[in-house]
C-alpha cells in the first residue's frame, strides 16, 4: 500500500435491494443514465464491502437515504424507515466493527420520528441519525424536528445532516452541470447549518453535535468571518467549535485546512460520499491530502479515523 493512515470513512450511502431506487426518476433526463449506474452500485452489499476488504479502509459509516426511495411527494412512509434502520442493523451485525450504521429519520414528522430515532439507536445499536437538512419551505431547526434533535441530545449521538436538492436553485443550476448541482445543495445546506446556529438551537440542547458535509463550506466561512454579527451572545464562530463537525468531500488540501483552522483538529471527519461523487478507493487520496495541508501527523491521523471513532462511541 502507497498510504499508511488508518481510514474510516464517515459519509456513505446504501440501500439495501428490497427498496426501490427512484432517484433516475426525479432528476433531469440527462442524468437518467448515471442515477440507474448508481442504483446498482448503492444496492451491493459486496461492493459496499471491497474497499474494505481490500485493505483500503477500516471501515464505513452508512446511512440509506430516504430522499432516493421516496415517493412522489418527496417522502418515504414511516413503516419503511422502521425497516429501512431494521435492515441496516442487520448489515451491521454482519460485519461488525466494518459497517456502522446511522439511523435514517424523517426529522420533519414531529414525535414518531423521535421514537424511531430512540429505538434505532437504543435498540438497533445504530450510531447516529441522518436527516435531510430541509423540506420544502422549512430547515432542520424547524419545531417539528425539535423532538429528533432533544432525542440525538440526550443519547448523545451526532445527527448527519444531510443536503438535499432545494428548488428551484437546483433547477436553475441544471445547465452549469453537477458542479451546479453540488453548489444547490451546498447552499442549502449551508443555510441548515446557518438556522441551527442563529436559532438558538444548539444554546438549548447543549449536548447536540451535527455534521455537515464538505459541500456547507461556504455556510462555515460565513458564520466565522461575520461571527461578531450572530445573534448568539458568544458568536458564530465558538458555538460551531462546541458542536458542528464537517466531513473532507472533496478531498482538497485548501479547505481540509480551513475547516480545521476553523473548527478545530477534532472536528473534521474523512467522508466521501459514496458511491455517488466519489467510488473509488480513497485511502492514498486523503493521505495525499492531509500531506499537503502540512498539518502535524497526529492531526491528520484523527481526521483519517480517530475523531470518528470518538464521535461514534467507538473508543
Amino acid at each position: 500500500m502507497a498510504h499508511s493512515l488508518d481510514v474510516i470513512d464517515f459519509h456513505n450511502h446504501h440501500i439495501p435491494g428490497q427498496f426501490r431506487q427512484t432517484a433516475a426518476d426525479t432528476f433531469p433526463p440527462d442524468q437518467k443514465a448515471r442515477w440507474e449506474a448508481l442504483a446498482r452500485k448503492l444496492s451491493d452489499e459486496n461492493l459496499l464491502l471491497q474497499d474494505i476488504r481490500d485493505g483500503d479502509i477500516s471501515a464505513r459509516v452508512v446511512n440509506i437515504p430516504a430522499a432516493l426511495i421516496a415517493d412522489a411527494s418527496g417522502r418515504a412512509p414511516h413503516a419503511t424507515i422502521i425497516a429501512m434502520n431494521d435492515s441496516l442493523a442487520a448489515i451491521a451485525a454482519r460485519h461488525p466493527g466494518r459497517i456502522h450504521g446511522l439511523a435514517s429519520i424523517d426529522a420533519y414528522d414531529g414525535d414518531i420520528s423521535a421514537r424511531e430515532a430512540e429505538r434505532a439507536i437504543g435498540q438497533l445499536g445504530l450510531r447516529g441519525v441522518f436527516v435531510d437538512c430541509a423540506r420544502g419551505d422549512v430547515m432542520i431547526d424547524a419545531p417539528q424536528a425539535r423532538p429528533t434533535l432533544e432525542v440525538a441530545a440526550r443519547l448523545g449521538v451526532p445527527v448527519f445532516v444531510h443536503p438535499v436538492n432545494p428548488q428551484p436553485l437546483t433547477d436553475q443550476m441544471v445547465p452549469y452541470g453537477r458542479i451546479g448541482t453540488l453548489f444547490a445543495r451546498g447552499t442549502v445546506n449551508s443555510a441548515a447549518l446557518i438556522a441551527l446556529i442563529e436559532s438558538g438551537v444548539f444554546s438549548q440542547l447543549p449536548g447536540l453535535r451535527i455534521v455537515v458535509t464538505a459541500l456547507a463550506f461556504g455556510g462555515l466561512a460565513m458564520a466565522t468571518a461575520f461571527s461578531d454579527q450572530s445573534l448568539q451572545q458568544s458568536g458564530a464562530r465558538e458555538i460551531m467549535r462546541k458542536h458542528v463537525l464537517i466531513d473532507t468531500m472533496g478531498f482538497d488540501p485548501a479547505l481540509i485546512r480551513a475547516a480545521v483552522d476553523i473548527l478545530g483538529p477534532k472536528n473534521v471527519l474523512a467522508g466521501s460520499d459514496w458511491p455517488i461523487v466519489n467510488d473509488k478507493p480513497i485511502a492514498a487520496r486523503l493521505t495525499a491530502a492531509l500531506k499537503a495541508t502540512a498539518l502535524d501527523e497526529a492531526v491528520q491521523k484523527s481526521i483519517a479515523a480517530d475523531n470518528c471513532r470518538e464521535l461514534l462511541g467507538l473508543v
